[in-house]
């Protein structure tokens, strides 16, 4: 058994400045920037959101620009069987995380839990 759910928002930022487009999601999402992210250093400027919520990150690609989602699991393999199972494809498995794509096209990620080293509420339980 193993639990899933929604977990982020990822905005991919091919061009420009990372702090300039996380200032403007920041301010389109009404999402303060987490304090201390330093997006000189990182592809990543996380953006503040509730326990609750998405987490909402705004990274730098090399691919072009576009919003993916991540789905959070306690066992990444078992998840993406259960995903292949109804028509997803994984495309690569990159450090802790698999990127996977719809039958639809989208692509998207299976992560480790973001928040507090477990899976988030609302989850899903998966035989």
């Amino acid at each position: 058994m193993h639990h899933s759910r929604l977990s982020s928002i990822i905005i991919d930022c091919r061009d420009g400045d990372l702090a300039e487009a996380a200032r403007f999601w920041s301010a389109a999402l009404g999402r303060p920037i987490r304090e201390g992210a330093v997006p000189a250093s990182e592809n990543y400027v996380p953006l503040d959101t509730h326990d609750d919520e998405p987490v909402i990150e705004v990274q730098k690609v090399d691919h072009e620009s576009r919003v993916h989602l991540d789905i959070e699991s306690d066992d990444i393999e078992a998840e993406v069987r259960r995903l292949e199972a109804l028509g997803a494809k994984r495309v690569a498995a990159i450090r802790t995380w698999v990127v996977m794509e719809a039958p639809t096209g989208q692509r998207f990620c299976v992560i480790r839990p973001q928040r507090h080293g477990k899976v988030g509420p609302h989850a899903n339980e998966w035989p």
